[in-house]
């Protein structure tokens, strides 16, 4: 009878630890890069706040232009944060409080141009963009593997480049292959990823996911929920096509009027502080997608390391620190 009973506890345990690693999601924040290196006060609140097992760390390169094809990367001229030294230390750090890391490298185009748009004029500049993005991803490929982190995602909104280059970013994917042995995924924009053309080739269909959900000044959760119902069916389509879960690489709303109608927007007339809005949208998306299988989490926008310092109820941005929306975040992050 001893046996038996055993035998019972054994087959119970293994059916509950499969749905637990069934519901343990990505929890994850975007760690935005800053001049100085960080230390416990900067990642501790990660964990304390919102509960989060996993970060983005993002490194930069620097364009002049959507023409010009050099991307400036790794220099002394940048934040600490941004260059190879920076992304490896931040997250040696974040390890320290068991978080693990998605290596992201960003790139920003001079005046906040879209880097969906960049675009060649030339063959000849096509092809020295190739090489420079070849330079500056395989660096990073590179420390990914150094670091053993866990997914390096290869690019970050770059549609146009994808869309005219198609040849160069399959062969680009091969090389990287070479160097980092981990899980890949590459950041569409929440208009772009049905045209994504590799998703074969990686391990999750990454969105940064802006979609509009509610054209009212403030979005209630019935409203934001019903938004969500018209997006959804597509999004779980691309996870069926390529038995690839869906990764949410950026995700979240500001706190201010109609964030839900264009929540990719970042307006310097939309100042009125909302922070109702901001709850009831960040609300409508855990409870539409965390529960499903074929979702494997993601990584709001945006966490700042002097957490003190940031966020507060007269902030109109992304950033959920010391809002009404951060217990929330911490509430789902802690039951996934």
């Amino acid at each position: 009878m001893n046996r038996v009973k055993l035998l019972i506890c054994f087959v119970c345990a293994i059916i509950l630890s499969s749905c637990l690693s069934q519901n343990k999601k990505i929890n994850g924040a975007s760690f935005v890069a800053y001049g100085i290196p960080v230390d416990e006060t900067h990642t501790k609140p990660l964990v304390t706040k919102i509960n989060a097992n996993f970060a983005a760390v993002m490194p930069f390169g620097f364009i002049r232009g959507l023409n010009s094809p050099e991307i400036i990367h790794n220099t002394e001229r940048q934040w600490f944060g941004e260059t190879r030294a920076g992304a490896k230390q931040y997250s040696e750090e974040l390890r320290k409080q068991n978080i693990k890391i998605m290596v992201k490298p960003q790139i920003w185009i001079r005046r906040g141009e879209f880097t969906g748009f960049l675009n060649m004029t030339s063959e000849e500049d096509w092809r020295k963009l190739e090489e420079s993005y070849t330079s500056f991803i395989l660096e990073y490929a590179d420390l990914a593997q150094e670091i053993n982190a866990e997914i390096l995602c290869i690019g970050t909104e770059l549609e146009n480049f994808i869309a005219k280059r198609p040849d160069y970013w399959n062969n680009l994917i091969d090389e990287i292959k070479k160097i980092y042995k981990g899980k890949l995924t590459y950041a569409a924009n929440w208009d772009e990823y049905k045209r994504t053309p590799f998703w074969n080739k990686l391990d999750f269909i990454g969105i940064d996911a802006y979609f509009p959900v509610s054209d009212e000044q403030t979005p209630s959760f019935e409203k934001s929920m019903e938004g969500w119902q018209k997006h959804k069916p597509v999004i779980k389509s691309y996870s069926d096509t390529y038995q690839k879960p869906i990764l949410f690489t950026e995700y979240g709303y500001r706190s201010v009027d109609y964030s839900g109608k264009e929540p990719w927007k970042f307006d310097r007339s939309m100042t009125k502080v909302n922070l109702e809005a901001q709850v009831n949208t960040t609300k409508a998306l855990y409870e539409t997608f965390w529960h499903e299988d074929w979702f494997a989490g993601g990584f709001i926008w945006k966490w700042f390391i002097n957490y003190d310092k940031v966020g507060g109820k007269d902030n109109n941005q992304f950033t959920p620190q010391n809002k009404p929306v951060e217990p929330i975040i911490k509430n789902y992050y802690s039951s996934y």
